[in-house]
């Protein structure tokens, strides 16, 4: 198995988020783990001697109680034991924290929430939990099916993408899966005519990250096709894995060549945006 054995699951009541619970339910099956479903109420605020607490306070836990009750009605359905958490405070944060608390080790979120999106493509919430926790995050998209037989991984040899191979060749080796290894050379394109050599040495450099990762999957009996991309990364990787109709993409959360911002890489993070199918960071 991956090797997963407690998982945390945060709803919100969004078509989103219902559709990953059903298939973190699938994952938890699989890998016979413990589940946590959480769902978060905001903190109140205002000027709270003007409004009446209790009445607010209330107003803000029902979605949360209503997004619980529906975990547990669809849990029984499939005859799965779960412990169901209402947390309050803000949200990214209780998730993150309720994941070290619970010593889980995943978090499943959907892409989208129901609240006012700050980035166009990726919920802030799912954004914020990925780039605070140091725990994996599966982010599935409405209407994704999670599945390991057909597994994208992208690699430039930093430290983090090395995680995602070593989680890439765990999973394909305990479903019988097999990888697409993608590296891609995403550099400007005036720099094709002003230094042809540099770009010819990061091409050889990305066939010897595939090859690399080949080797390690090929060791333990896993079938690999590798591929050296030209273009923007996060594109090459949502085209491969549509290409190979891929059911997942690993990916690590930073790049060699990612800023270390608060949040994650530029790259994971349009590649969870504009991915169809589910994706491990």
């Amino acid at each position: 198995m991956g090797k997963y054995r407690k998982i945390l699951i945060a709803i919100d009541g969004s078509e989103s988020s219902r559709n990953a619970l059903l298939q973190a339910f699938r994952l938890a099956v699989e890998e016979k783990c413990w589940i946590t479903v959480t769902s978060v109420v905001p903190p109140v605020t205002g000027d709270l001697d003007l409004t009446g607490v209790d009445d607010v306070r209330a107003s803000l836990a029902k979605p949360c109680e209503e997004a619980l009750r529906e975990a547990q009605r669809l849990a029984d359905q499939e005859r799965i034991l779960i412990k169901t958490v209402c947390e309050e405070g803000e949200t990214y944060e209780r998730i993150v924290d309720l994941a070290e608390e619970q010593n889980a080790d995943i978090i499943v979120m959907g892409r989208r929430g129901l609240r006012r999106m700050a980035r166009a493509l990726v919920g802030s919430v799912t954004a914020r939990v990925i780039g605070h926790t140091q725990r994996d995050v599966l982010v599935v998209p409405s209407g994704s099916t999670l599945g390991w037989k057909k597994i994208v991984i992208a690699t430039d040899g930093s430290r983090f993408s090395k995680i995602a191979t070593d989680k890439a060749i765990s999973f394909a080796q305990a479903y019988g899966g097999s990888l697409s290894v993608l590296s891609v050379v995403d550099v400007p394109s005036e720099l094709y005519a002003e230094a042809p050599q540099a770009v010819e040495d990061l091409v050889k450099k990305a066939k010897e990250y595939t090859a690399s990762v080949r080797r390690q999957a090929e060791a333990v009996g896993i079938a690999v096709e590798t591929f050296v991309g030209e273009a923007e990364a996060d594109e090459a990787i949502v085209k491969l894995a549509k290409e190979q109709d891929a059911n997942m993409i690993i990916v690590g959360s930073h790049g060699r060549t990612g800023l270390r911002r608060l949040l994650m890489g530029s790259v994971t993070e349009k590649v969870i945006g504009n991915a169809t199918c589910p994706v491990l960071v």
